[in-house]
């Protein structure tokens, strides 16, 4: 069994963003930058946050926070999508979510500049990655692409089945694991809530993609010998045992599961890392494009 090490091939990616950053300082050219607006208080989105602008800080990237109060309104919300929009010194940005009440989710993603979304959560970036153009790719997708290539994990022809239909991580996985190319060209089959027999599915899949948010959902016996897991769950289990009052727990029962699969991804140390990774690795692609459209 191998574990899919998202800690370190993160900080390897890190390292060779952080080399393009010293080449492109070298010649002149601006460096990337990136934005985050977040509203509101909450504990969960501001440490997430936090540690988006520190990974900016390692690899040399400029980096702006935009807080908002969560009594801001959409229209004030949408004014700073604009200004971002309209700054030629920011390559790329993200919106935090969720989002007070007030403000309409949907609006204010459709705001975005689809050419600085390095969340990739606009319909014009997602209707393109379902075509196969070159995009923007949700960056948890994105760093499950690049932990099964940098692996060697064969996914030609493999049964992939992905649980969880979200818009975020779900539904592009199912859509990426299906393309022509590496990593994909498996054959998938999209699980949810209201699926019969998911024992029965998961059991014929050579890789699982989890990203169902139930901790411990995935049981060894609903797996078979050898399988591939990608476990994208993160959620907080209370623990009285652990300093913080709780413990941190996938969507797989790992003890367990892991003795019979041939690749699995720890929780936490897995896929949260690439997350990151791949945002950078995506505010660097805006960066080279906005200089080549100059």
């Amino acid at each position: 069994m191998t574990i899919l090490d998202g800690k370190k091939v993160s900080n390897d990616i890190k390292d060779e963003i952080t080399e393009q950053v010293k080449k492109m300082k070298a010649k002149g050219e601006k460096v990337p930058h990136l934005a985050a607006i977040i509203v509101g208080n909450d504990g969960a989105s501001l440490t997430y946050v936090g540690s988006k602008v520190r990974a900016c800080e390692r690899v040399g990237f400029e980096s702006t926070l935009v807080k908002m109060s969560s009594t801001t309104s959409e229209v004030e919300l949408l004014d700073k999508i604009k200004e971002l929009n309209d700054s030629p010194e920011i390559d790329g940005y993200i919106v935090q979510l969720p989002l007070p009440d007030q403000i309409d989710t949907q609006k204010v993603l459709l705001a975005v500049n689809p050419d600085k979304d390095v969340d990739g959560f606009h319909p014009a970036n997602f209707g393109k990655m379902a075509l196969d153009m070159t995009t923007f790719i949700p960056a948890t997708p994105f760093g499950i692409l690049e932990l099964l290539e940098r692996y060697g994990v064969e996914t030609s022809g493999k049964h992939t089945v992905v649980i969880g239909r979200s818009h975020i991580v779900g539904r592009p996985m199912s859509i990426l694991m299906g393309r022509k190319g590496f990593p994909g060209n498996s054959t998938v089959t999209l699980t949810h809530s209201h699926t019969k027999n998911i024992t029965q599915i998961t059991s014929q899949a050579d890789i699982i993609i989890s990203a169902l948010g139930v901790p411990n959902f995935l049981k060894a016996e609903m797996v078979k010998d050898d399988v591939v897991i990608i476990d994208v769950g993160i959620t907080r289990v209370a623990d009285d045992t652990k300093e913080k009052g709780y413990r941190i727990t996938g969507d797989v029962d790992f003890a367990n599961v892991s003795k019979k699969a041939s690749y699995i991804t720890p929780v936490p140390g897995g896929v949260g890392p690439m997350t990151i990774a791949m945002l950078l690795k995506n505010t660097l692609l805006a960066c080279e494009r906005h200089r080549v459209k100059a």
